[in-house]
């Protein structure tokens, strides 16, 4: 099933100083198809003696790399970028096999990762400084921008090619190195690009990739006073005990943590239209996404002709191997994952939810879940407060826009809403009201690299993507010229 075009890409070391490295003691992980449990590949797993020989190696690159200059880091990132969609389709066969998503899915990842790469190419050639108006005539005051230094991103495994990319395409442009530690769920996709990073010319020490348990590795990087910051994508339990532990060596950190979108729909709003918007934002990746739709509210005058067409929409989701052709929703990740969603169906229905479409795992295997509606969502439903990693789409009733607003914002997290109206007046009020990150507007899919992606509350600190993406990999320094009258 590995039949890859470019076999380099199958890679199965830890990325360090240019080389592919093992782990001393000769520990290995498995990394496991989600769709038949069948072993793909063992990686070596490596630890804290490797950990730290990345951190030298991304040190001593840092010298150098922060002194090469804006053009060429640009032109560097530009053909990394054209090395993943030249091997778009090897890319897409190891994701789907390790991570679960179908081909097409993955075929969309790799082009939404590359087009990080790309964007932050070009931001590379303009990171400007200022020079501020004097108050004094023998005084000129200017502001630079330099690299922060050595950079640490710990990855998920629901994007295992996008969100490395989101991460390191700043970090090159700016001018800092980075050590990448991507999910031992999904290893490959991660060293796949690290193979293309060397072939693209990139010099040793500046990517490093280290596979192996996370605890030991993040425990390496948030104390190292060599590593000046951190940028971690996952739960907010996690962020939040990796921010206490950056705190000691006062790195920058950024944050994207778990969310609870909202997704509304309006007694005004061009149904069909959301609920194509409901289903690519809920069922992508088998509802796996921190911004997919999770609580989907509908206007009560348009509730039972909402529910039904779009509970007829997904009945027509074909469920099945990522690889097979024509397959809509995949597995989820692992067993705890499957276990989470039926017990959070099996809550609902306690609590007065009637399942619609599904509400059982799929004859397809043990991790495979059916796309699921469930109507009559109510507030106590622990799905209202909990982030839903999986293919449940609970429809709750509302009567007015304030009502809506009040309980879209009643959640301690703040990524992502949607919601759908025609009534531009609405639009505005709603759009400012909505306490997160991110707002997507008559649109289930908002996400791009030109665009700021982050949260707010529980969701995380800082923005990855677009203009604003490459501050936090950035320092400010304030220069004041003197006696320049003598």
């Amino acid at each position: 099933m590995l039949a890859l075009k470019n076999s380099k890409l199958l890679c199965t070391d830890s990325l360090i100083n240019g080389k592919w490295v093992k782990e001393t003691k000769n520990r290995t992980v498995n990394v496991i198809n989600p769709a038949n449990q069948e072993i793909i590949a063992t990686v070596s797993s490596v630890g804290v003696i490797e950990t730290q020989q990345a951190i030298t190696s991304a040190q001593q690159a840092q010298k150098t790399w922060r002194a090469t200059t804006a053009k060429d880091r640009s032109l560097l990132l530009r053909r990394w970028h054209d090395l993943l969609l030249k091997n778009q389709e090897d890319l897409a066969l190891l994701m789907t096999l390790e991570q679960g998503k179908p081909l097409t899915e993955s075929r969309g990842e790799i082009a939404y990762a590359a087009s990080f790469l790309a964007w932050f190419a070009e931001e590379a050639q303009r990171i400007y400084g200022d020079i501020i108006p004097s108050y004094s005539n023998d005084r000129r005051l200017m502001v630079l921008k330099e690299p922060v230094g050595v950079c640490a991103a710990i990855t998920p495994w629901n994007f295992p090619a996008a969100m490395i990319t989101r991460k390191v395409g700043p970090a090159l442009a700016a001018g800092c190195t980075i050590i990448i530690k991507p999910a031992l769920e999904t290893p490959l996709t991660a060293l796949a690009l690290g193979q293309l990073s060397i072939e693209a010319g990139i010099p040793p020490g500046v990517v490093n990739i280290l596979v192996g348990p996370a605890q030991e590795i993040a425990q390496q990087l948030t104390s190292s006073t060599l590593v000046r910051k951190l940028s971690f994508t996952g739960s907010t339990p996690i962020g939040k005990h990796l921010m206490k532990e950056c705190a000691d060596t006062m790195k920058k950190v950024s944050l994207e943590l778990g969310g609870n979108a909202p997704f509304i729909v309006f007694d005004d709003a061009d149904i069909d239209s959301a609920i194509e918007g409901a289903m690519l934002s809920k069922f992508r990746n088998a509802g796996q996404t921190c911004i997919c739709a999770n609580r989907i509210y509908v206007q009560s005058n348009i509730y039972q002709a909402f529910v039904e067409k779009f509970s007829a929409k997904v009945a027509r989701l074909t469920v099945g191997p990522g690889h097979e052709s024509n397959i809509d929703q995949g597995p989820l990740i692992n067993i705890a994952a499957v276990e989470k969603v039926e017990a959070f169906v099996n809550d609902a229905v306690t609590l007065g939810g009637k399942i619609i479409i599904g509400g059982a795992r799929h004859t397809r295997g043990k991790l495979f879940y059916q796309p699921t509606v469930i109507a009559n969502a109510t507030q106590q439903m622990k799905l209202a407060h909990e982030e839903v990693f999986g293919p449940i789409a609970p429809i709750f009733k509302f009567n007015s826009e304030e009502e809506v607003i009040t309980l879209a914002n009643n959640t301690e997290y703040g990524l992502a809403s949607y919601f759908y109206s025609r009534d531009i007046g609405r639009i505005w009020r709603v759009s400012e009201a909505l306490e997160t990150g991110l707002v997507g507007v008559n649109s289930g899919v908002i996400s791009t690299e030109v665009a700021p992606f982050g949260g707010y509350k529980a969701s995380g600190i800082g923005r990855e993507g677009s203009k604003y993406g490459i501050e936090d990999y950035l320092n400010t320094k304030y220069v004041c010229i003197a006696d320049l009258d003598k």
